[in-house]
C-alpha cells in the first residue's frame, strides 16, 4: 500500500452526510434510522425547502460538494464551512477543485448559490437541532480508530474500520481518508479525486435501547438467511471473484445477485475491493462468522 490512511471527523462532514441521506431517495428503505426519519424530518421543514430538497440529485455537482467540504481550511464548523464557501469567488472554487479534479460544475456561480441554499437551509432547519449524542459518538469512533491504527497493518485497519472495504493502490493516489457517518448507515459514500479518496463509512453506531439487538448485528443474522447468499459465501471461499463471475455462478439476474451481494456486504461477510470508486471484485471475510456467533451468544446469555 503506497498511500497514507487517515481517519477524520468534523461536524460539517455529518452535515453533508445527513443531507445526502435525505436526497438519496432510493436508499430511504435501506437506512438504519428508517424511512420514518425521512417522513418526520420532512414534516419539520418549510414547504419551500422540502420542495428544494425534492429537486436535488446525487450527481457530479454533489460529488464536488463533498470535495469542497473536505478541502476547506481548518477545523471549520458547519457554519464556518458555509461562511467559507460563500466567501469563495467562482475563480477561487475553480482553483480549489483543480488541485484534485478536472471535473467542474457547468456554472460555478450557480453551483455555489444552489449549494449554499441547500446546506444553509438544511443546517438551519435540521442539523442544528441534531441530538449532540450523534456527534459525540462519531468523535469517539474516530478517537478509538486512531488508537487502534498503530497496532494494525494498514489494509487490516481499513478493512476493520469500514467493515469490509479495501482500496487498491491507484496511480496518483496519496491519501485515503476514512470519515465515519451515522445517518447513511449501513451504506458508504466513496469518492475518488486523483490524489485523495474520501470514504464516508458506516460507523455502525447504535443509539437505541441496549436491550435490543443492534441493527448492524441483526443485519448479520438476516444476511445469512437465504440459500443464494450462502452459495456466494461458499463460492468466495475459493478466492476473490468479480461480480460477473458471481452472477454466472448463481445463474440469477444481475439485479437479484446485486441485492444478495449488497446484503452480504452490509452484514460484513464479504470484502469489496475498490479501484477508485469502482468495485473490482469481492472476497470472503471468514472471521465474521465467528464474530457473529460471539455477538449472538453475548446477547442471548447476558441477563
Amino acid at each position: 500500500m503506497n498511500y497514507v490512511v487517515d481517519t477524520a471527523f468534523e461536524p460539517r462532514f455529518e452535515l453533508l452526510s445527513s443531507l445526502h441521506t435525505m436526497i438519496c431517495r432510493k436508499s430511504h428503505k435501506k437506512i438504519d434510522i428508517s424511512s420514518k426519519w425521512v417522513k418526520d424530518t420532512l414534516n419539520q421543514l418549510t414547504p419551500e425547502f422540502a420542495t428544494l430538497l425534492g429537486e436535488a440529485e446525487i450527481d457530479s455537482d454533489w460529488k464536488t460538494t463533498y470535495l469542497l467540504n473536505y478541502v476547506c481550511p481548518g477545523e471549520l464548523s458547519p457554519e464556518g464551512f458555509l461562511a467559507w464557501l460563500e466567501a469563495q469567488s467562482p475563480g477561487d472554487l475553480y482553483e480549489q477543485i483543480a488541485a484534485y479534479s478536472q471535473q467542474f460544475p457547468k456554472d460555478m456561480g450557480e453551483f455555489r448559490s444552489r449549494t449554499l441554499k441547500l446546506l444553509s437551509g438544511w443546517n438551519e432547519q435540521y442539523f442544528r437541532r441534531l441530538d449532540p449524542t450523534v456527534l459525540s459518538a462519531l468523535r469517539e469512533e474516530v478517537e478509538q480508530r486512531k488508537k487502534e491504527q498503530p497496532s494494525m497493518k494498514a489494509d487490516q485497519f481499513v478493512d476493520r474500520t469500514t467493515n469490509g472495504l479495501a482500496f487498491r493502490p491507484k496511480e496518483g493516489l496519496e491519501r485515503l481518508v476514512l470519515i465515519p457517518q451515522y445517518h447513511f448507515q449501513p451504506m458508504n459514500v466513496i469518492y475518488h479525486f486523483g490524489q485523495v479518496t474520501l470514504c464516508h463509512y458506516s460507523a455502525r453506531i447504535y443509539l437505541g435501547d441496549d436491550k435490543n439487538f443492534p441493527p448492524q448485528e441483526y443485519r448479520m443474522i438476516r444476511a445469512l438467511g437465504e440459500q443464494s447468499r450462502l452459495k456466494i459465501l461458499r463460492y468466495l471461499s475459493q478466492g476473490p471473484r468479480t461480480f460477473t463471475e458471481i452472477v454466472r455462478h448463481l445463474k440469477l439476474s444481475k439485479g437479484i445477485t446485486h441485492d444478495h451481494v449488497s446484503k452480504l456486504r452490509s452484514g460484513g461477510f464479504i470484502r469489496a475491493h475498490f479501484e477508485g470508486e469502482t468495485v473490482a471484485e469481492y472476497s470472503l471475510r471468514p472471521e465474521m462468522l465467528s464474530e457473529m456467533h460471539g455477538k449472538l451468544m453475548d446477547f442471548i446469555l447476558t441477563k
